[in-house]
């Protein structure tokens, strides 16, 4: 069982928790360095894997971005631990949840406790990084699925489906007016669930409707997006774009192969 010396940890190591705010004016290079994962489903027996690897951001990126499923299964302990670990690392941190930070029923909970320990968590809001005098804005929420056009979900038919749609139309339109609100130099969008299915292959085409929707696509292709990073899709593609040619990323562990991806954003 998890202590919660772990997450009493990251309140007292970290000035900033809980306030938000962090000063990168200092950080040299010319171009913003956004370090991005997802699905780490962090536990007791593996945090160590990647903090190591995280605690060297510093030198490597200016923020890190967490696509969702920074637990195994939800629980408030994995969520301290998820708090106590993201919390202490030398790097402005903004994530999202994904389905199994949900899955115990805790998320307001894992919430909080990430923001205690001065993690932005997204969900259906945004928030503006200042990175060397630009300002790098954020919009997050977890997504849903639905599928992509022409093999896609419809709200016809059993109350179930209805629901399950518009949970799908819900999150699109909770990430749309997320990045409406920015006033930014770039924008990036942050969820857990695919915006296109570029990025799902690899991934069995039957569970498609399951890992992300067109919905999240459009969303972002309504706004002048530089970047949109997603996790879930755990044997998927890297690499992909949206309809309208918005770079997409799955920052998945295990498409990424490493603690973190670097992705530079261009003309800053």
């Amino acid at each position: 069982m998890l202590s919660s010396h772990w997450y009493k940890s990251c309140l007292s190591a970290n000035p900033s928790a809980g306030r938000g705010e962090f000063d990168m004016t200092w950080r040299s290079g010319a171009r913003v360095r956004v370090a991005a994962v997802g699905d780490p489903h962090l536990g007791a027996d593996n945090g160590d894997l990647y903090r190591e690897h995280w605690e060297q951001l510093g030198g490597q990126a200016d923020m890190l971005l967490v696509a969702g499923d920074l637990t195994k299964t939800g629980t408030v302990a994995e969520g301290q631990f998820a708090a106590a670990v993201f919390g202490q690392l030398p790097v402005p941190v903004v994530a999202v949840l994904g389905n199994h930070d949900y899955h115990s029923g805790r998320c307001a909970r894992i919430i909080a406790l990430l923001r205690e320990c001065g993690v932005t968590v997204l969900d259906g809001q945004a928030t503006v990084l200042e990175v060397r005098g630009r300002r790098v804005g954020i919009a997050g929420t977890v997504g849903f699925g639905g599928g992509f056009v022409g093999k896609s979900a419809s709200a016809f038919g059993e109350t179930e489906m209805k629901l399950f749609v518009r949970r799908t139309e819900r999150q699109a339109d909770a990430l749309k007016a997320a990045l409406r609100s920015l006033d930014s130099d770039a924008r990036i969008a942050l969820t857990h669930y695919a915006p296109t299915s570029d990025t799902l292959a690899g991934e069995p085409p039957e569970i498609h409707p399951f890992l992300g929707s067109y919905q999240l696509g459009e969303a972002i292709d309504s706004h002048a997006v530089d970047l949109a990073i997603h996790g879930h899709a755990h044997f998927g593609s890297q690499h992909g774009a949206t309809l309208h040619g918005t770079p997409v990323r799955n920052a998945a562990t295990s498409v990424i192969g490493r603690a973190f991806a670097v992705y530079e954003l261009p003309g800053l």
